[in-house]
């Protein structure tokens, strides 16, 4: 619909009460609904990727530089090029390489944040949630729920480094942010390794155990060898021509997402394999496991190899293409949008 162009008395009547309504805190929505209620996403987020080894010297610096003691958390964060200063990686979500050297000890505290850690380089640390330890092996999944105490230390005699996921952003939209540092540095230790993976990971659980339906699990270590294994078995029948083998993370006692504000899931792309592409509102941050490929988001592409991240935008096309036998882990913020009924798909070629 076209209107006459306003006349230069009717621009200055409505300068003047813009002006006048700006004093009691007001504007009028019709200067402004074109970017509040766009005809589809308009997300800053740009597509980016960062080659760990371009990375992992300026990592392992850092471990010269900053004890894991003084800083809490030794960590580099991820920021999206467009949102520098914000600590975010989408407009959601939080990554950030944290190293962790021998002898070391990230002391204990807790947060409302819900945080995941994806071990990529070195052997010999491990994670502590609630009282029990989990050994921090490549590839594992591994995560603290909202509100447990959690440390990570370093036995062995390699740098240990792992992504970190974080729904800090949320957190902080919704000024919800609490934290608290415990009095000692470790945590006592209640249960042995493997409990919590015995008793909620093995498709049972304890007898008198009744998880809320937004429940974060009880598990909290999501082991490489497994995800690897359920990928290559389901591997052997077609791959779907948008995703290859792809499979979500689940809580085993509801099914729901690991946490109520993160997504995981794991990919697997069989060598020579390119996925017709597909869109999705979620922003996601993707790592390379095993092999390596091209990746093309909207206009850019990227070669991509092992321990290699990107982030693909809110409703950006992607397409992956693998060179050779491929493992990709993401995550995003889909459960929070499948809750709120926003989240959609929309896949080439349907």
């Amino acid at each position: 619909m076209h209107t006459a162009p306003l006349s230069a008395e009717a621009q200055r009547q409505r300068a003047d009460f813009y002006g006048r309504i700006g004093q009691q805190h007001m504007t009028p929505l019709w200067e402004v609904l074109g970017a509040l209620v766009p005809p589809q996403p308009r997300t800053p987020v740009v597509a980016h990727l960062w080659r760990y080894a371009e990375l992992r010297s300026q990592v392992m610096e850092a471990g010269q530089l900053i004890s894991a003691e003084e800083a809490e958390r030794r960590v580099l964060i991820l920021e999206n090029p467009a949102l520098r200063g914000q600590s975010c990686i989408t407009q959601s979500l939080y990554a950030g390489l944290q190293l962790i050297m021998p002898g070391e000890v990230a002391p204990a505290h807790r947060h409302t944040q819900s945080a995941l850690r994806l071990v990529l380089d070195g052997e010999g640390a491990y994670t502590a949630v609630d009282g029990e330890r989990t050994t921090m092996r490549r590839g594992d999944f591994i995560i603290t729920p909202s509100w447990t105490w959690h440390e990570h230390g370093n036995l062995g005699s390699q740098p240990v480094v792992w992504l970190d996921g974080l729904d800090i952003p949320i957190v902080r939209f919704l000024d919800a942010g609490f934290a608290e540092r415990s009095e000692r540095p470790s945590q006592q230790p209640l249960r042995p390794e493997g409990d919590a993976l015995a008793r909620y990971g093995a498709n049972m659980l304890p007898l008198d155990y009744q998880p809320r339906p937004a429940e974060p699990t009880r598990v909290f270590v999501y082991p490489y060898d497994r995800t690897r294994a359920s990928l290559l078995a389901i591997a052997q029948g077609q791959p779907d021509p948008h995703h290859g083998h792809k499979l979500r993370f689940v809580n085993p006692a509801t099914g729901a997402s690991p946490m109520p504000t993160i997504g995981a899931f794991a990919q697997w792309l069989p060598a020579g394999f390119e996925t017709q592409a597909v869109r999705s509102t979620d922003g996601s941050v993707h790592v390379c496991l095993q092999g390596g490929g091209e990746v093309r988001v909207g206009e850019h592409s990227w070669r991509f190899d092992e321990n290699d991240v990107f982030v693909v935008p809110s409703w950006q096309a992607l397409q992956l293409r693998a060179d050779s036998n491929s493992l990709l882990f993401s995550f995003s913020d889909r459960p929070v949008q499948q809750a709120l009924g926003l989240w959609r798909e929309q896949r080439e070629g349907r």
